[in-house]
């Protein structure tokens, strides 16, 4: 390792410690959820501090290839907020997030926009340029991840007094609102009766993006069993389909990537009533001929006919 990225690593270093459910103090009940959620974090740890000390694109990616396939995604989530971080530092190379995702990453874009987030979150930039080098369609996964980091490091101030960063505005509070749903299922320590009682405490504009991201990390991060995600389904009530939406996400960021996980199989099948193959397939296909000059973001369009065509299936005898 030159003497640079050795240097480099020691002052944008985050110790271990920072992802301990103690040092968080978030709220979880059970050892076994402890040891994953912690798993999580210090994974995405493994991926950060790699894409720190590699030279290249390849090198790094075959570091992050190392770790076991389920876990892999948070390793290239942190390796996201790393190299993001490193472009926003130095304005004069801007482009190593950008030829990450080109190259090795691509089949891990959409957990890399989402680590990207978390520097953005870091640095307390506004997203507004650094979205517009970001692919139309994925680049809110970025402010999802500002959401998610500013309830994982910040959950008094977003989730007990539900503050939303000033420097946010239009659809970018709402990403911002699925990522801080995503943050639930930490801080709540993936007690689902819980985060459910916590999203009532939201305005009720708040609740469906919030159940949104409760989807997707419960299906991406798992934690519980069947009976646990049977009752998060009622406790969605009208959100429904904006929980299986999540989901669904999940599911085909797995898909994509290679990386399935028997946990997501039966959030997938709890909660959108089929596969997670099917329920990835179902995502990929309502991201196909998505309108990218309307007043409505892409993405939020794909949000959409995925949460329509889940809540169309609930009405099906």
């Amino acid at each position: 390792m030159c003497v640079l990225r050795q240097v480099r690593r020691r002052l944008l270093n985050i110790s271990r410690a920072q992802t301990t459910t103690a040092r968080r103090r978030f709220r979880v009940d059970r050892t076994d959820v402890r040891q994953r959620l912690e798993r999580i974090g210090q994974t995405f740890l493994v991926g950060y501090h790699a894409a720190l000390s590699e030279a290249t694109p390849v090198a790094l990616a075959k570091q992050l290839n190392t770790v076991e396939n389920e876990w892999r995604g948070f390793a290239f989530e942190g390796a996201g907020m790393a190299l993001a971080l490193l472009d926003q530092l130095t304005p004069w190379q801007p482009y190593r997030l950008r030829t990450f995702l080109a190259g090795p990453a691509a089949r891990h874009t959409y957990i890399v926009h989402v680590g990207a987030g978390w520097a953005l979150a870091l640095l307390r930039r506004r997203v507004e340029r650094p979205l517009r080098q970001m692919d139309p369609l994925l680049r809110w996964l970025a402010v999802d991840g500002y959401g998610f980091y500013g309830g994982y490091f910040h959950w008094p101030r977003t989730i007990t007094h539900q503050r939303v960063p000033r420097r946010l505005t239009g659809y970018a509070c709402r990403a911002f609102d699925q990522g801080l749903g995503r943050s639930l299922w930490f801080v709540e320590g993936a007690n689902v009766e819980r985060i459910a009682a916590m999203i009532a405490t939201f305005p009720c504009a708040r609740h469906a993006d919030l159940w949104s991201g409760v989807g997707l990390a419960c299906a991406y991060a798992g934690g519980v069993e069947r009976a646990a995600l049977g009752v998060l389904r009622e406790s969605a009530g009208a959100h429904r389909s904006s929980l299986a939406q999540g989901v669904a996400f999940a599911a085909r960021a797995r898909q994509k990537a290679g990386n399935q996980a028997e946990h997501t199989k039966v959030a997938c099948d709890v909660l959108c009533g089929m596969s997670a193959d099917a329920a990835a397939e179902v995502a990929a296909v309502t991201s196909e001929y998505l309108p990218y000059d309307g007043h409505v973001p892409a993405y939020e369009v794909w949000r959409q006919r995925l949460q329509e065509r889940f809540a169309h299936q609930a009405t099906m005898p």
